[in-house]
């Protein structure tokens, strides 16, 4: 093979490799732009390239019209590069200045074309090697020189993105100039022939990688399914590499072992068979395997597009029960059976299935597991597509549980910047309404006794109110010290109000708490107070508190004999705050008390099994979880 028909193969081979490009980027860009573009530049190679074998086989005046048209490779490869740096967060003026220029450049570029044409700016030599080649005429140095200011041009505005795009848009920019140093090196031997070198263009033999490589550098961050063809191209380049080097091995060796007539075939004619082998065992081996693997699972047909859009539709679930609906209907409509899907189900409870097929998956310390119950007479197509399909359930469980989490977190960092919004409100709040009740109170002096009286019950009331709100809203800082609990209790019971309620304290002397005393009385103020006000109008009226140690918590009872609390209020509303049944009540006493529990690393429920009508029962840890208090001195009377 003469070096003349090796350089026709090269560019014939990169003409084909153009179009093919150009043809799957139009098909994959659709409405990108950038991708356009840079179609239109693989199409302008492709066409560049063919005139050389144009030129080639004897079409001289065809051929030089064809190369002279280079100008708008660059051209084309300017409007890419532009709009490809000119995307996402990094706009810039300048650039949408050139974007509304490009249909002047690519006018400029036809006339400089033309031009060329007109002045006879090309015209073809013979030279070392070759039957005809190109060359640059006297006047063409204009087409040369426009052209190569297009390319700096373009790599100019590369560069601007390189500066200020980051991530993969910044690593697609630095490889498109590791192949554009490529490129250059490839077409510099173009030209020598127009400045007097006879030298054969080697690297041109090169060329088809270029186009290829550039491509490459382009998609690979954005099309990924081009990042799998790339791994695919590479496995099939290596393995002609190595038989290649298994022929020549083969070539030198068989001679020496007997094998005559095979040392006798020229090393060239080996290489080729190998390849032709090499390339018929690509075509057939996806038809083989989708064979066998239908003779081994038959009825299963899994491919990466059936895994897309399990992973995808899977990707839509919002919630669990989502989840499980998608999962269903896709395993479902995949194996053409029903199945049930069911979630944190323990192994030890698969006796006793009755369903026909089930996919259970559990959470455990490691992550996310299934099991396949009632699949033992399933055929192996169905099996292994359950087993696939369980798996990337599995994972779209794992990140449905940190998407959930995530938005736990942030609607709890949102609902604790709301707290410190509210205390602030409630502050300034609070401070302009008692400037007007002590004017109230003040001027209600002059008032009848009676009028007084009323208007002093509801300044009260007010002020009640104005303090409940700063103290639910702002924030607790505990003072924690030993506290005997049955001291506390009767402290509080002898200063409230009780108008006639009988209590009585089960208290051990002995029980003490690490707490903070003050805002535990505020606790108790709260609860017996909330319990005077439904018990005052009853002759029977009693309070009952209790507590006793239970392990390292101690369990605090308050018992009623008042109404029972309503069944349409449930439990964990009645810690909420404004939900009150109580007449002329702020409804932020349980919330509050809920608030000071919960900053002593305690609970608070309401029990409806103590033969009590109404029980609040806390549980407080007796020792502190928010300082380290080290045999504390207890009080003692």
């Amino acid at each position: 093979m003469t070096l003349s028909l090796l350089f026709e193969v090269a560019m014939l081979v990169s003409s084909v490799c153009g179009f093919l490009v150009a043809a799957w980027l139009l098909w994959r860009a659709r409405k990108q732009g950038d991708l356009q573009a840079l179609a239109g530049f693989a199409i302008m190679m492709a066409i560049w390239c063919f005139g050389h074998v144009v030129l080639f086989q004897g079409y001289e005046r065809i051929g030089i019209y064809i190369i002279l048209a280079n100008p708008l490779m660059p051209t084309f490869f300017l409007h890419f590069a532009i709009r490809f740096v000119n995307s996402g967060a990094a706009k810039a003026v300048m650039l949408d200045r050139l974007l509304h220029a490009i249909p002047w450049f690519y006018v400029t570029s036809v006339a400089v074309v033309l031009q060329s044409w007109w002045m006879g700016a090309g015209d073809a030599i013979s030279t070392l090697d070759t039957r005809s080649f190109f060359i640059f005429t006297e006047v063409g140095t204009w087409n040369l020189a426009y052209t190569v200011l297009m390319g700096i041009l373009a790599h100019g505005v590369l560069l601007f993105g390189w500066y200020r795009h980051s991530g993969n848009k910044k690593r697609s920019i630095l490889a498109m100039f590791g192949v554009g140093a490529w490129g250059l090196l490839l077409a510099t031997s173009f030209v020598f022939p127009s400045f007097g070198i006879s030298w054969f263009p080697y690297p041109m033999l090169l060329l088809p990688t270029y186009l290829l490589l550039l491509v490459y550098a382009v998609v690979r961050y954005q099309i990924l399914s081009v990042n799998a063809f790339a791994n695919r191209a590479l496995l099939w380049v290596a393995m002609m590499l190595v038989i290649l080097c298994l022929i020549a091995v083969i070539s030198v060796v068989s001679g020496r072992v007997g094998l005559q007539a095979l040392a006798d075939v020229p090393s060239w004619q080996l290489w080729l068979y190998s390849v032709l082998m090499l390339v018929m065992s690509a075509l057939i081996y996806q038809p083989l395997n989708r064979l066998i693997s239908r003779l081994i699972y038959p009825g299963a047909v899994l491919n990466e597009t059936v895994l897309e859009t399990w992973s995808s539709q899977l990707k839509e679930a919002q919630d669990w029960t989502q989840l499980i609906v998608i999962g269903e209907r896709l395993l479902s409509s995949q194996i053409r059976r029903s199945v049930v899907i069911t979630l944190d189900i323990p192994k030890k409870e698969q006796a006793g299935e009755d369903r026909e097929l089930a996919l259970r998956v559990f959470r455990s310390d490691s992550g996310w597991h299934f099991l396949l119950l009632g699949w033992e007479d399933a055929s192996p197509g169905m099996r292994l597509s359950a087993e696939v399909f369980s798996a990337l359930f599995s994972t779209s469980c794992g990140l449905l549980e940190r998407s959930l989490a995530l938005a736990v977190a942030e609607r709890k960092r949102l609902d604790e910047q709301h707290l410190v919004e509210l205390g602030g409100l409630s502050a300034a709040m609070a401070h302009e309404l008692r400037n007007p009740l002590n004017i109230i109170a003040m001027a209600a002096y002059d008032t009848p006794p009676e009028t007084r009286q009323h208007i002093q019950t509801q300044l009260q009331r007010a002020d009640r109110l104005v303090s409940d709100m700063l103290v639910y809203s702002g924030g607790l800082t505990l003072q924690i010290s030993s506290t005997p609990l049955r001291s506390l209790i009767t402290s509080v019971l002898a200063q409230a109000p009780l108008n006639g309620v009988t209590y009585d304290v089960n208290i051990d002397e002995s029980i003490a708490l690490e707490a903070d005393a003050q805002r535990l009385q505020q606790v108790f103020i709260n609860l017996i107070d909330n319990a005077v006000a439904f018990l005052r109008n009853q002759p029977d009226g009693k309070l009952c508190i209790e507590a006793k140690i239970e392990g390292n918590t101690v369990v605090i009872q308050v018992h009623n004999n008042g109404p029972e609390i309503d069944k349409s209020v449930q439990r964990e509303a009645l810690f909420q705050p404004f939900v009150t049944k109580r007449a002329g009540g702020s409804g932020l006493g349980l919330a509050i008390v809920r608030r000071i529990v919960d900053a002593h690393g305690g609970k608070i429920q309401h029990r409806t099994d103590t033969h009590w009508p109404v029980t609040f029962e806390l549980i407080l840890p007796q020792h502190s979880v928010h300082s380290s208090v080290g045999n504390p001195s207890h009080d003692t009377k």
